[in-house]
């Protein structure tokens, strides 16, 4: 065999033999992810927090959106002078979702004040 050629078939079988040398590494199975902290790890003070979603509807009316991921539901509520998004999350296992967060801002997309926006909408 030619030396030249020799060399490039012991060079091109390199890589292929490390494919198969060593030792295999089973696969570790990943845990579930989980749902998250309880809400009540997120809870702050202020308008609406703390609340169902039937209550939500029973102050404003039917929202624009529902939004339900896994472990969060997203209820939204306009009437033309403000937007209000509320976020609910489980308090713990089997327990019914409420607010843990609230956005609220003008039609043009600038941050108003929660209660004012909820205020507003009552009023609708």
């Amino acid at each position: 065999m030619n030396p030249t050629r020799l060399l490039l078939t012991g060079l091109l079988s390199l890589p292929l033999a490390a494919c198969g040398a060593g030792t295999v590494v089973p696969q570790t199975r990943q845990p579930a992810p989980s749902a998250g902290p309880p809400a009540s790890a997120f809870m702050k003070t202020g308008p609406l927090m703390g609340m169902d979603a039937k209550h939500l509807t029973g102050m404003f009316g039917t929202p624009r959106l529902d939004i339900r991921e896994s472990s969060m539901r997203k209820l939204q509520f306009g009437n033309g002078r403000c937007v209000l998004d509320a976020y609910l999350y489980s308090p713990g296992r089997g327990k019914e979702p409420v607010v843990t967060h609230v956005d609220a801002r003008a039609p043009s997309g600038a941050d108003v004040d929660p209660a004012s926006c909820a205020t507003s909408l009552q009023g609708r």
